[in-house]
């Protein structure tokens, strides 16, 4: 059993994760699209902060990569 810290943690990191690519596919239909922008910007640095590295091992590069790829494929 994970602890409550643990699933907090990975609750902010899904919600960023959805975030994320929420606002990769609005700007991929509609690519000067501010907020969607906004947000994409405000999650990359999320992931590229120390709270991100303290919530996780996983490394937010690659994640962006991986969302970014994922959502250029559909």
């Amino acid at each position: 059993m994970t602890e409550p810290y643990q699933d907090l943690a990975n609750a902010i990191i899904l919600m960023a994760v959805k975030d994320y690519r929420d606002a990769l596919k609005k700007l991929k239909k509609r690519p000067r699209y501010g907020p969607a922008q906004d947000l994409k910007n405000e999650v990359e640095r999320f992931f590229r902060s120390d709270w991100y590295r303290e919530l996780t091992s996983v490394d937010g590069e690659i994640l962006i990569k991986k969302l970014q790829a994922e959502v250029s494929e559909k």
